[in-house]
């Protein structure tokens, strides 16, 4: 008997259990009836929405794609080989001169710029500004300054670099250093600390500051020497720490024979 009631007792509760989910479920059926149309005009506008963002998704990749392409024709032009005679079997462009191909270059940037939107926009506008140096230096210089204040930060620093390295060539070196040593303020610096420091090193020597210029070259040096990986084993010395180096053994015997040895390892680092 004890048997039979605890039986019936968990068939109740089942059934209460059964009813309660049933008529929730039917409430919320009669809460929809004769919406339906409205549920599949609403799953069909989202429906048509994400169809909009693919569309739009893919026209913006092959935008990028296209402006890549430019962008890339254009870098092509700025880094060809001047030569005064044809070269054999070269398929890519070639200049005579380096007014001929700066003038190519800036067209190619300028077109990128006009045709095509942020980021490619930004860069050719840079690009274009570094070729205009040896088209026209006073303008080259202008848009170069006006980059620095522009409201993209990576090519703000370069323009930044680009315009250090023009005012040391036009033997401006206290605008120069000001500028290098701006760059190497900035915590989030586009251009690497190294190619700075050597930059900074070489308007030193040009002021006649050689100590400094022997300091700064004697702790970038040192501390590539003694830089680590996350596995404990010594950095490869890097083309710009070894032409650091090299200008240290050359205005400062003394101080460089203070280095460590360089580790021996098995490549080397881009800076």
């Amino acid at each position: 008997m004890a048997r039979t009631t605890k039986k019936r007792t968990q068939q109740l509760k089942h059934d209460r259990f059964r009813d309660t989910t049933f008529d929730a479920a039917g409430r919320l059926s009669h809460r929809f009836e004769g919406r339906g149309r409205t549920i599949l005009y609403a799953l069909g506008g989202l429906a048509a929405l994400v169809v909009l963002l693919l569309a739009f998704n893919w026209w913006r990749e092959r935008r990028a794609d296209a402006a890549r392409l430019a962008l890339g024709k254009a870098i092509e032009i700025a880094e060809a080989p001047v030569s005064p005679t044809p070269q054999p079997n070269r398929t890519g462009p070639t200049f005579t001169n380096e007014r001929e191909r700066a003038e190519k270059a800036v067209e190619a940037f300028q077109k990128v710029q006009n045709d095509h939107g942020s980021p490619y926009r930004e860069i050719a506008r840079y690009l274009a500004a570094a070729s205009l140096l040896t088209v026209d230096r006073p303008k080259g210089l202008g848009e170069l300054e006006a980059l620095t204040k522009g409201g993209d930060a990576d090519v703000a620093a370069r323009a930044r670099f680009a315009l250090a390295q023009a005012r040391e060539a036009d033997g401006q070196h206290d605008a120069a250093a000001a500028l290098y040593q701006e760059l190497l303020n900035d915590k989030g610096r586009s251009v690497p600390e190294n190619v700075l420091k050597l930059r900074l090193a070489s308007v030193y020597e040009k002021q006649g500051k050689r100590d400094e210029a022997v300091n700064l070259l004697f702790q970038m040096v040192e501390a590539a020497r003694k830089a680590q990986g996350k596995d404990g084993k010594p950095l490869p010395a890097s083309p710009v720490t070894r032409a650091a180096a090299d200008k240290l053994q050359e205005l400062s015997p003394e101080r460089h024979a203070q280095l460590p040895p360089e580790p021996v390892t098995g490549g080397a680092l881009p800076f």
